[in-house]
């Protein structure tokens, strides 16, 4: 959990700041749903979770081989960033 401190002197700053991290972590959830939509192709056609993916298989596993690989790594390690963004986001504290 992060704790932000704000000093409030003129204005609304806290309402402000706690408004923009709000509008981030809704743009970071419809970037995560993309990126989701975006995996379960390569889940359904291999029968597998994108994580055991990761973990077990190689570019030669893939019917796409290199590329096909690429794609999917790419767009997990993408997820994993948006998921890893929203929980920080999600644990900020704010005191005045």
């Amino acid at each position: 959990m992060s704790v932000i401190y704000i000093e409030e002197t003129v204005g609304d700053v806290r309402g402000l700041v706690q408004t923009a991290i709000r509008e981030q972590v809704v743009k970071l959830e419809l970037g995560l749903a993309m990126a989701r939509k975006r995996l379960m192709p390569f889940e359904d056609k291999y029968g597998v979770t994108s994580e055991r993916f990761i973990s077990d298989m190689a570019a030669e596993d893939l019917e796409g081989g290199d590329n096909e690989y690429v794609q999917w790594a790419g767009e997990y390690q993408l997820m994993r960033r948006l998921q890893d963004k929203l929980w920080r986001l999600r644990g900020i504290e704010y005191r005045a």
